[in-house]
């Protein structure tokens, strides 16, 4: 025997999917609050005074950065615009994950014939390099490489 839908089922069904709607969103709106990691510039006028000046510099010197993860180490190739191993000062990089920075790594890089090395343990999933360069003429390189090629670490 089947039973009548009436009013009641009606507003409890649609009180009910409207509630696993509302909590789904909370909980994504915290999990979004929790895991930002906060004041990326302490301020962002005098940031923005310097960008275009910084830009036109970066750009200036043609370099490009190619990246390369076997497991082990982590390579990173960069050449000027003849394609030449560019002449750096200093380098660091920071390879973290796109979404927070918990797993942040700082490798300490060691230069050999156009390369720079360094020993890196990665657990799976993607990961982002944010590469920064000195030039010898003191003008300051930076490159971000989202999901660079072989980031995917299995």
């Amino acid at each position: 025997m089947a039973r009548e839908l009436t009013g009641r089922h009606v507003l409890a069904i649609t009180l009910a999917a409207f509630g696993v709607i509302i909590a789904v969103n909370m909980v994504m709106a915290f999990k979004a609050v929790s895991t930002f990691p906060g004041l990326e510039t302490p301020n962002s006028y005098v940031a923005s005074q310097r960008f275009d000046r910084e830009r036109a510099a970066q750009a200036a010197l043609g370099w490009t950065v190619t990246p390369e993860y076997d497991g082990r180490e982590l390579t990173l190739v960069v050449q000027d615009t003849q394609g030449n191993p560019a002449r750096i000062r200093s380098l660091s990089a920071t390879v973290g994950r796109p979404t927070h920075v918990r797993e942040d790594q700082t490798p300490r890089f060691i230069y050999e014939n156009g390369i720079f090395r360094a020993p890196l343990t990665l657990a799976p999933g993607i990961w982002n390099i944010n590469v920064t360069a000195e030039a010898w003429d003191g003008t300051v390189f930076r490159q971000r490489i989202d999901h660079f090629s072989g980031s995917r670490v299995k």
